[in-house]
């Protein structure tokens, strides 16, 4: 992998991480255009998931710092951690799918842009029909919500379904408000990816570490931190105002090119 493909595919990764429009789908293409090795691709996706997590801790640092204040604090139950039980129970679905499923996913993904495509346009028709829903707004995101926003976490391990987009979307078509569930969305996330990346490394020290150039490394987690860190901070603001229709255009457009580049 050359340093300025890193570059690239490291911006796509931080930018499309937290915008609803699949990171996953997205690097694929991005490989497939540059042709680089699978061998590579899964350390780099490794390192560049990394850094999205790190902008994960950047953007929402005080809020993290919230949480761990009051999980150490003496009170039997708190706010703090009622929200953290919830995060745990929107991961037992991943988690399931993650033990069970592993070969099945990792085989889906070895289909290539066709489904990538088709993954992309279930994401626009989920970002649309929340668009258009107004359903009743919640003070508080339930554990029953948080299971079933966890459902779509785990849903959306196929490369085209957005991660964020589908979470944030569950999120808001059960009437939860837009800024709780693009928080709960970007935090639910960092064990799994964390989880996921330790498993990949793992698996490779046991084989063969592929001999991807260190600056090609070192310059995809920097792109992917510093473009996460805005994608984050910006998708947050977006939630809020309510444009997620421009993403479903987008996912819409997209999923078209991949389906048409893979004909």
């Amino acid at each position: 992998m050359e340093w300025y493909e890193a570059l690239i595919l490291g911006l796509i990764q931080g930018l499309t991480e937290f915008l609803p429009v699949s990171s996953s789908g997205h690097l694929i293409i991005g490989q497939t255009l540059f042709g680089t090795n699978s061998d590579e691709d899964l350390l780099f996706a490794v390192i560049v998931h990394a850094a999205t997590v790190c902008s994960t801790l950047v953007v929402l640092r005080k809020e993290i710092a919230d949480l761990f204040k009051g999980c150490f604090s003496t009170k039997a139950w708190n706010p703090q951690k009622d929200y953290v039980a919830k995060i745990f129970v929107s991961m037992i679905p991943v988690f399931i799918i993650g033990v069970f499923f592993k070969d099945y996913v990792e085989a889906i993904f070895g289909e290539g842009m066709i489904v990538v495509g088709c993954c992309l346009i279930v994401t626009a028709l989920l970002l649309g029909f929340s668009y258009y829903a107004k359903p009743r707004q919640k003070e508080t995101i339930s554990y029953r919500d948080a299971f079933i926003i966890g459902l779509s976490q785990a849903v959306a391990v196929l490369p085209g379904l957005s991660r964020s987009g589908t979470t944030i979307a569950t999120g808001l078509l059960l009437g939860n408000k837009k800024e709780q569930v693009a928080n709960f969305s970007f935090l639910m996330v960092i064990i799994p990816i964390l989880g996921q990346a330790l498993l990949d490394l793992l698996d490779m020290v046991s084989g063969n570490i592929p001999q991807t150039p260190v600056l090609s490394l070192v310059l995809g987690f920097l792109a992917a931190f510093l473009s996460g860190c805005v994608a984050c901070k910006f998708m947050i603001g977006i939630v809020k105002r309510g444009k997620l229709i421009y993403f479903a255009i987008y996912c819409l457009l997209m999923g078209a090119f991949s389906i048409i580049y893979s004909l």
